[in-house]
C-alpha cells in the first residue's frame, strides 16, 4: 500500500477538491486553528473520524502529551477519549505510556483478557472499549506525543489499519511540530509584548516620581523598587497605580505592528 489514504477514508472538507492529499489537509489544520490547543483537538476529531470509517466502527481518538517529564491528554475527539485517556495516567501505566516510552507502538486486541495492564484496560473495557491502539509521535526537544485509538470490538485494528495508523501518525507529528513551533513563537512574541508594556508603565512612573521629588531616574526606581517591596507588590503593579492615581486611567503602550 502506497498511500495511506488508500485505506483510511478521511472525513472531506466541505470545499476540499477530491485530489487533497492527508498532508496537505493537515496542513490546513495547523493554518486553520488559532492556536496549538485548536489544532490538537482538531487532529484528534480529524484522527477518529479517519480511522472509524477504516475500520467501519465508532473509534475514539485521545492525544497525549509528554514534555519536560510532565504528561497530560492534551485533546481527545470527544469527552469520553478524554476521560479513558485521562483514566490511564491515574493508573501510572498502561499502553498509551508504555508507546511514548518505547517510542513504539503499542496495539491491545482486546482489553478484557489483557494482562499487561489488567487494572486499567478493565476499567475502559467496562465502559465498552474492547480494543486499544495507541502510536508514539516525536516531536522537538525530546517531546513525546500518542495518538490512542479505542474502538467498541475486540480486534478492531488489523494490522494493515495499524500499518497505515502509523505512516498517518509521522504525518500528523510533522504538522504538530510546526503548529507547536507556530505556538512558540507566538509566546515569545506575546511576553515581549508584555515586558514591553512593563518597561513603559516603570518609565512613565518613574517620570513622575521624578517630577514629583526632583530626583534622578535611578533615585525614581529605587523608590519605585521599595514600594513594592514595602507593599509586597510586583514592580508594575506598583507603577501601573501611580500612573493611574496621576493620569486618572490605566497607561496603554503604543506598538508598531
Amino acid at each position: 500500500m502506497d498511500e495511506m489514504n488508500v485505506e483510511l477514508a478521511l472525513p472531506e472538507p466541505a470545499s476540499a477538491p477530491d485530489d487533497v492529499s492527508v498532508p496537505e489537509r493537515l496542513q490546513d489544520l495547523v493554518i486553520d486553528s488559532e492556536d496549538v490547543g485548536g489544532f490538537l483537538g482538531d487532529l484528534a476529531v480529524f484522527s477518529a473520524a479517519a480511522v472509524s470509517a477504516a475500520v467501519g466502527l465508532n473509534v475514539h481518538c485521545g492525544i497525549t502529551l509528554s514534555r519536560r517529564r510532565r504528561t497530560a491528554t492534551v485533546a481527545g475527539s470527544t469527552h469520553e477519549a478524554r476521560l479513558i485517556d485521562e483514566v490511564q495516567q491515574t493508573f501510572g501505566d498502561g499502553p498509551c505510556l508504555e508507546a511514548m516510552r518505547t517510542h513504539s507502538t503499542v496495539h491491545v486486541p482486546d482489553t478484557s483478557t489483557e494482562l499487561r495492564w489488567p487494572d486499567y484496560c478493565k476499567v475502559i473495557a467496562d465502559r465498552g472499549h474492547l480494543s486499544a491502539l495507541c502510536v508514539p509521535l516525536e516531536l522537538d526537544e525530546g517531546a513525546t506525543a500518542a495518538l490512542n485509538f479505542f474502538a467498541p470490538q475486540a480486534g478492531a485494528f488489523s494490522d494493515a489499519i495499524i500499518k497505515d495508523c502509523e505512516l498517518y501518525a509521522s504525518q500528523a507529528e510533522r504538522s504538530l511540530r510546526l503548529a507547536v513551533r507556530i505556538g512558540v513563537k507566538q509566546q515569545h512574541a506575546d511576553d515581549l509584548k508584555d515586558a514591553m508594556q512593563s518597561r513603559t508603565v516603570i518609565d512613565l512612573a518613574c517620570g513622575i516620581i521624578m517630577g514629583q521629588n526632583r530626583c534622578t531616574q535611578d533615585e525614581a526606581f529605587q523608590i519605585l523598587k521599595k514600594a513594592s517591596s514595602s507593599r509586597n507588590q510586583k514592580l508594575r503593579d506598583v507603577a501601573e497605580g501611580l500612573v493611574k492615581n496621576v493620569a486618572k486611567e490605566s497607561p496603554v503602550a503604543h506598538f508598531e505592528p
